[in-house]
């Protein structure tokens, strides 16, 4: 007497590196399941790059006393520079004259003397009004190169999860192509072991019904034959 057919189990499938799982995929209960197996070093970097974006995004336009002292040092800075650069420029011009005029006249209480100073003090603080707008535009820089930085580690922070992520789910695809080649050979194991069957089932259909029109020993026949059918 034969044996009756079995729909074949699930077939699981698992992506390895050197012997070691890294991700599978599982039918448990009614739910197919598939997990990636995060090494140590793995999961450190991930909740490292997860916690920091998450705890940079909340104050990434905020300036805390340290980050305000610091660009104030560095406005500071600048503008002492500029200073420098002006009375480099036009206090050796002012020497220059008083040199001149006293040497020429003996004296600055005259036309000429006044006429270049004059000259002198009006372009000196030209330049002191630009330098006023340069230190404004240099502190538009810096707070800009600031959020800049800023933003640059947070995308750099979201490139770290957002590839670790695209691994990860390379890997359970890779596991996901394994169960469904597994699979696919059980469904063709399956059909090619029920299709040996087949035949005397289509034959033992066909005499079935001519032994039923013979009476109540073609009827007995018959029924028998169907059982039988039932266990090739």
């Amino acid at each position: 007497m034969g044996k009756s057919s079995k729909y074949p189990s699930y077939s699981s499938g698992t992506i390895s590196i050197n012997g070691s799982d890294k991700a599978s995929t599982y039918k448990k209960g009614n739910n197919i399941i598939s997990n990636y197996n995060m090494s140590a070093d793995e999961k450190r970097a991930y909740d490292y790059a997860q916690k920091s974006f998450a705890d940079s995004l909340a104050s990434v336009n905020v300036f805390d006393e340290d980050t305000k002292k610091n660009l104030q040092s560095q406005l500071e800075a600048y503008t002492l520079n500029g200073q420098k650069l002006i009375n480099n420029i036009y206090e050796p011009m002012l020497d220059d004259l008083k040199t001149d005029v006293a040497s020429r006249f003996g004296n600055f209480d005259n036309s000429i003397f006044m006429d270049n100073l004059n000259s002198i003090e009006a372009n000196r603080a030209e330049s002191i009004n630009n330098l006023a707008q340069d230190v404004m535009a240099k502190r538009d820089e810096l707070i800009n190169n600031e959020l800049s930085q800023r933003y640059t580690y947070l995308s750099f922070l979201q490139d770290v999860q957002n590839q670790m992520n695209s691994n990860i789910l390379n890997y359970i695809s890779g596991s996901q192509s394994n169960s469904s080649a597994g699979n696919s050979y059980n469904a063709q194991a399956y059909a090619a072991n029920n299709s040996s069957g087949s035949t005397f089932g289509n034959y033992a259909n066909l005499a079935s019904g001519v032994l039923s029109t013979m009476g109540p020993y073609g009827m007995a026949a018959s029924a028998a034959l169907q059982i039988a059918k039932n266990y090739v």
